[in-house]
Order: structure tokens, then sequence, then C-alpha cells
């Protein structure tokens, strides 16, 4: 895969990423063997895939525990990778009120915990969650500071937030910000109108697309009219290209100006390998704009 630089940051990594969220299996639903998990984390890996994103809450911390588990057993992956993970939000879980939380102690009590999951001595990259309603821009920032002093967390950034609320941490914490991991697919379009991409491009901040096939959406049986345009239209350039409707779904998002890295969360190794041919699909500025009609289900101005 070719690569890409987050941000302004040194790190440098593929241009799609792979997300760590089902590892342990979806929540609600049943326990997977850490085994599965395993298996897909060296299938990702195998097929070239260099971030890999985590995040506290997810599998209630198994998914880190599980990741940690593949770094014990290949001790060489851990330098040739940029690992990933994400704190600030409460679940509701063991009588705990759901909330966000991004003060300095919840943070660094956060990352501590993934740290020892992970069998790491340090992230790569942290992000704040979910923009917290009374989080303090300033009482964050000393604390990404501390952990930057520290050396348990190289670079920084934030997921699902607004322009404006990024602009606030960022005033008040000196070093760059590096991503915004946020929803954007054929399914979820408003970063390309709210500003948000807009935003990245502006400040070299790297756009991280969480979900860039909408759960799957995109690839299950229609549900409306709408979808089912979309869905013959990427089965048309697939058939074109020779490769599958995910891959295109996803090189539509890798043409974007920004630099947008989608985040891939499938536990398949077949779909995992198949993901990595998005990265060699050039759509012309004519399939694009077609599948964005497509997706909004209405013409252009």
């Amino acid at each position: 895969m070719q690569t890409l630089t987050l941000g302004t940051s040194p790190l440098t990594c593929t241009r799609l990423a792979y997300g760590c969220w089902r590892l342990a299996g979806r929540e609600g639903g049943p326990r997977l063997e850490d085994r599965d998990g395993m298996i897909a984390v060296r299938a990702a890996f195998d097929a070239g895939f260099t971030l890999f994103d985590n995040a506290d809450i997810y599998g209630r911390g198994e998914c880190e525990r599980i990741f940690g588990k593949v770094l014990r057993d290949t001790p060489a992956m851990r330098g040739q990778i940029v690992l990933a993970t994400k704190c600030g939000i409460c679940p509701p879980w063991d009588d705990r009120v759901h909330c966000y939380d991004s003060s300095a102690a919840y943070i660094i009590e956060s990352v501590e915990g993934s740290l020892k999951r992970l069998g790491t001595d340090h992230v790569d990259l942290l992000m704040i969650h979910r923009p917290d309603f009374l989080g303090d821009p300033l009482e964050i920032a000393k604390a990404f500071a501390q952990l930057h002093t520290q050396g348990k967390v190289r670079e920084f950034g934030v997921s699902n937030f607004r322009p404006s609320q990024l602009t606030a941490l960022q005033k008040n914490y000196p070093r760059p910000l590096i991503v915004n991991q946020v929803e954007v697919s054929l399914a979820a379009l408003s970063c390309l109108d709210d500003g948000t991409l807009d935003q990245c491009i502006a400040e070299r901040i790297t756009p991280m697309a969480w979900s860039p096939l909408a759960k799957g959406l995109l690839l299950e049986p229609a549900r409306d009219e709408r979808t089912q345009k979309l869905q013959t239209l990427l089965a048309k350039l697939a058939l074109e290209k020779g490769v599958t409707l995910a891959a295109i779904a996803l090189a539509w998002l890798l043409k974007h100006p920004s630099r947008m890295q989608p985040i891939i969360g499938s536990l398949n190794p077949d779909r995992i390998r198949e993901a990595v041919l998005a990265d060699s699909v050039e759509l012309s500025r004519g399939e694009w704009y077609s599948l964005l009609t497509a997706a909004r289900g209405t013409p252009l101005p």
C-alpha cells in the first residue's frame, strides 16, 4: 500500500488503517475467542496495514488486551506499526453513568490502563474519543503535555470533533493535533458540508474515516431505492475496474484531497486483503461525482 503522513507529525503509515473495534465480537453479541481477533490482526498486518486503531472501551478493554497478545507473540511488529487508541467515554458498565470525561485525571488513568492491556510502554497516537461538553481545553492540553513529556504518547488528535471544538483545543495545546477521526462514507456525507474536511485541509490534519462502508450497509441488500441505485453504480464500477464494491467505496474516500484514511473493521481475512485493492483504484472526477450524486439521491445544483 501507499503511505501517508499523519498531519504534520513524523508518523507515516498506510493509507488504509485497521480498526480493532470488533476483535472481541460485536457489542451485545456473542464473545469471540481471542484467537479469532488475533487472526484478524495478523491478517491485516500481513496484508500491509501499519496503523491499528484501538480504544479503551472497545470490547470493554478486551480488544486492547487481544491486540496486546499479538504484540507479545510478534515482538518485531511493534516497531513496524503506528499504534493508536482513544479515551474519554465512560461506558454504562458496572453501575456507572454513561458520560464523557476529558478531565486530566481520567485521560491519564485511561492511558495507563491502555498501556497495560496493550503491553507496551507508549502509544503513537492518542485521541479524545468524543467531545466532552464539560471538558476544559486547557486541562486536556495539560494532560497531553504530561503524557508526551513522560514518553507515553507520541502524538495527539481527536475523534468526532466539530471544527470549532478542535480549534478550541488546538489553541490551548502548543503541539499540532494531527488527526480527527470522523464518520464519513457514501452513506454519511455531512463532513463534506459542515467544514470538517475543509479544516483538515487547511490545518493539515488527517481525517480518519470510521465506518467507511457504513457498517456494511453499502454491501448489504438495499433497503431503499436510493441505496439500490448507489449499489448498482458501485457494482458497475467494480466490474469495470476488476475489484470489489467495497474497494470502490473506499477508493471514493481516498480520492478526497484531505488525504483521509479509511479504517477497515472486518474480521474476515479475505475481506481485509480485498480492501487493499482500493489503494490501487483511481476514480475519475466524473465517476467520483456520479457516486456522490447517487449517494445523495439528488442532482448537483
